[in-house]
Parts: C-alpha cells; sequence; structure tokens
C-alpha cells in the first residue's frame, strides 16, 4: 500500500445511504476529521435498476435513469445538512455521487484516505445482521483504517 502523506492523507470516506446509521457514521467522520483537520468525502452509490428489474420479470426502461443521480444527490445533501447542523463548526464535505455497488465504489475512494467511516447497518439488510454486507466487505478489504458505526 502506498504511504499516505499530504492530502490523501487528510482525507475520511464515508459511506452514505440516508439510514440513520449512515447519519451517525457521518457524525462521527466530520468529529474524526475535525480533530486531524482532514477533509470529509461522503459518498452515496447507486446502482442501475434495468440491472434488476430483468431478474424478475418486469419490463426495463420504466425508470428514467438519468434522474437518478440529481436525486440521490438531495438526498446526499440533505443528510450532509442534517448532520452538519449538529456541529458549532462543521468541516468541509465533499459530496459524491457515484454509480456502482456501494463496497466496491467506497473501497475505491478508500485508496489514499486516511480511514474509511461505514454504518454498521444501512437500507436493504435484514433486521438480524448486526454487520451489514458492505460494511463487512469494508472491513475485510479496504486499503486504510475502517471504522463501522452502530446507530
Amino acid at each position: 500500500m502506498p504511504q499516505q502523506t499530504g492530502e490523501l492523507a487528510r482525507r475520511v470516506v464515508v459511506g452514505v445511504d440516508g439510514s440513520e446509521c449512515s447519519k451517525s457514521a457521518l457524525k462521527w467522520a466530520m468529529t474524526y476529521a475535525r480533530m486531524t483537520d482532514a477533509t470529509v468525502e461522503a459518498i452515496t452509490t447507486w446502482q442501475n435498476p434495468d440491472t434488476y428489474v430483468y431478474s424478475y420479470g418486469w419490463a426495463p426502461g420504466l425508470i428514467d435513469i438519468s434522474e437518478i443521480p440529481a436525486s440521490i444527490r438531495k438526498n446526499l445533501d440533505a443528510a450532509i445538512a442534517d448532520v452538519s447542523g449538529q456541529f458549532e463548526r462543521p468541516v468541509e464535505v465533499l459530496a459524491r455521487v457515484v454509480e456502482g455497488h456501494p463496497a466496491e465504489v467506497l473501497l475505491e475512494a478508500a485508496v489514499g484516505a486516511q480511514l474509511l467511516t461505514v454504518g454498521s447497518r444501512g437500507h436493504g439488510t435484514f433486521a438480524g445482521i448486526l454487520l451489514g454486507s458492505v460494511s463487512q466487505h469494508c472491513v475485510q478489504h479496504a486499503p486504510c483504517p475502517v471504522v463501522v458505526v452502530p446507530e
């Protein structure tokens, strides 16, 4: 793994899917970033729903995918505003919406980062699972330290 120096090392990546658990992870990342003079990179991902539509036998093209990133960005911005409002002096947060599988996108973004922060469970997990599939994958494969934050 390359040595972390300069601006890359002063970056905390956090996955945000809009769940309360991911908002807790964002709050933790912002608190940590303030203590270490780092920037937070808040990332939300999305995948083309046509991929799932075929597997259930529905007709593709029911959703205009060109509208998905803007809609998701609105939700990400709202989550950042909600969490930032809890701070007297919020840190710099760079918001990104990326198409792709959440774990893969977060692991790629974490290359050269000081830290990767994820919630223990996000949207789409089963009630009995303590550690979601994305957070588990990140813990096992991240190129930097990972913090898993419970709700």
